[in-house]
């Protein structure tokens, strides 16, 4: 009976199970499939960690981990930690299949003896200029360089890639100086010159001279035209003592895009103080070689001078200039800044009608000797009675609007020129522009600088009025508003030197005065 019973159970059983649907036997196979699997990645992170912990407390680790923290501790181990010890071994390995990351110095690494003091008043003596050129083109350049130089005060020397024949008054020019070779640096890009290589070493070499009581390294091109003396009264706001990179990008958003905003182009001046000139003297060939696919010399400059940590500071002063045509609107709105450079005179129009490209720089040049402080600084006035406004820019040019025209608009540049590259929409520029008036009657008349000269403490500018082509249409179709204006040919502007605060707004009286031909 009980033999019955049992088999009975075991038939029942065998019944239930057969009796199960296909999906929960699937279910449970998955269920045991699961718990296999978390056993096995359980099991596995134990012997992981079992070996990580047999490896870091062995004995060869504890001596590695140790001789590294000895390593890490001693003043060679990293550049910038060598703040006592000499600095004349320093130099980066150049790079062989790809380049190294950069090894730079820490900021507070000088020790060369001969570092000016800060101390004193700073003098265009402490200044040295590095003119970049080339052999073919200094013949002609050089006259440029001749507007601006001051032999007896100045130094500084021109860089050409070969030596060239010396001429009759080149004494009252800076020395010639021949590059060093660069065939043992890379350069790659397509539609650059190896010549931005050359350039691009004139700070070190320059630096290497060591010249006493340096303070500044100004760089140029030999196209260049610096205002001296406020190039002197911009560096004096800064430490020389401190890494500072000055200058200013260019007026194109293409050329900033394709470069960078925070980069000071060459053309335009590019300042360097004596700590920083010592600091690029170190890594320069080094950082040259990772640098192989830039285009010239400033970007390159740019690049070490990133690597070191110091930021641009930019100054509105400087022009790179990279536009053609018509400079007008870019000489008639200086910014309120002191002027200190421009690039590609040679490209653009004469700067004063009937005169060339040379007679009108040196008009321009020696006016800016006159009252460099006020050189092209902008006064806005108006005879509100005659509904006039008159725009000054001292030692250029007179405006004279036959309206009122509001002052910010006047700050914009009007757009009488285009880009380097020949494009000439106004988002190209880098710069707040404006479209010309169409209107011939809204059109200023304009009156340039003829003759400029001291009165005493004052300067006493003589302006007279250019002939347009608009002239006779102004007679024909703007007689009411043109008729006050209609025998006046000179204007005579008195100025008086600049104090600390600049102001844009004058009174006419102050400043005008005009003459006619009935006077």
């Amino acid at each position: 009976m009980l033999g019955k019973m049992k088999a009975t159970k075991v038939m029942a059983y065998q019944d239930k199970s057969s009796n199960m649907s296909p999906r929960r036997i699937r279910s449970r196979q998955w269920r045991h499939s699961r718990t296999g699997t978390a056993v096995v990645a359980v099991l596995a992170l134990l012997l992981f960690t079992t070996a990580w912990f047999s490896l870091v407390f062995s004995g060869t680790t504890a001596r590695c981990w140790h001789r590294f923290k000895d390593w890490e501790r001693r003043p060679q181990a990293f550049s910038w930690g060598r703040r006592r010890q000499d600095r004349s071994s320093y130099m980066l390995q150049p790079p062989t299949s790809s380049p190294s990351p950069p090894s730079v110095p820490h900021l507070p690494f000088l020790t060369n003896t001969s570092l000016p003091s800060a101390g004193g008043e700073l003098s265009v003596k402490h200044i040295v200029f590095g003119i970049a050129g080339s052999s073919h083109l200094w013949k002609r350049r050089k006259e440029l360089v001749r507007l601006w130089w001051r032999p007896k005060d100045m130094r500084g020397h021109v860089w050409l890639e070969e030596r060239v024949n010396p001429e009759e008054g080149d004494d009252s020019l800076p020395a010639i100086m021949v590059s060093e070779d660069i065939s043992r640096f890379r350069y790659t890009n397509p539609t650059g010159h190896p010549s931005g290589l050359r350039i691009s070493r004139i700070l070190s070499e320059s630096f290497r001279l060591g010249l006493p009581d340096v303070r500044w390294f100004v760089l140029g091109d030999d196209d260049t035209i610096f205002n001296v003396d406020n190039l002197v009264a911009v560096l004096n706001k800064y430490d020389p003592s401190e890494m500072v990179y000055i200058g200013g990008p260019s007026e194109s958003h293409s050329a900033n895009t394709y470069f960078s905003y925070s980069m000071a182009f060459g053309g335009g001046g590019i300042v360097i103080s004596h700590p920083l000139a010592e600091a690029l003297s170190k890594i320069q060939d080094g950082c040259l070689d990772r640098y192989p696919k830039l285009y010239g010399s400033d970007d390159r400059l740019h690049a070490c001078i990133t690597e070191l940590g110091v930021p641009l500071a930019r100054e509105y002063g400087f022009h790179q200039w990279d536009i053609k045509g018509n400079a007008h609107g870019l000489l008639s709105s200086h910014p309120i800044a002191p002027f200190v450079s421009i690039h590609h005179v040679e490209a653009v129009d004469p700067f004063y009608p009937g005169l060339s490209s040379m007679e009108s720089l040196k008009r321009f040049t020696r006016t800016m000797k006159v009252d460099p402080a006020s050189f092209l600084q902008r006064s806005i006035c108006y005879d509100h009675n005659r509904h006039l406004t008159f725009s000054v820019s001292f030692g250029y040019v007179v405006q004279v609007f036959p309206h009122i025209v509001l002052p910010r608009e006047l700050e914009r540049s009007e757009q009488t020129y285009s880009a380097w590259n020949g494009i000439n929409l106004r988002n190209e520029f880098d710069l707040d522009t404006r479209d010309p008036y169409r209107s011939v009657c809204k059109k200023p008349i304009l009156f340039y600088l003829k003759d400029v000269g001291r009165e005493g403490n004052a300067t006493l500018g003589s302006y007279e009025r250019a002939r347009g082509k608009y002239d006779l249409k102004r007679k024909v179709l703007c007689f009411p508003q043109m008729r006050v204006l209609r025998n006046v040919h000179h204007i005579e502007v008195l100025g008086y030197p600049l104090g600390k605060n600049w102001h844009l707004v004058c009174s006419t009286e102050d400043v005008l005065q005009t003459k006619s031909d009935k006077q």
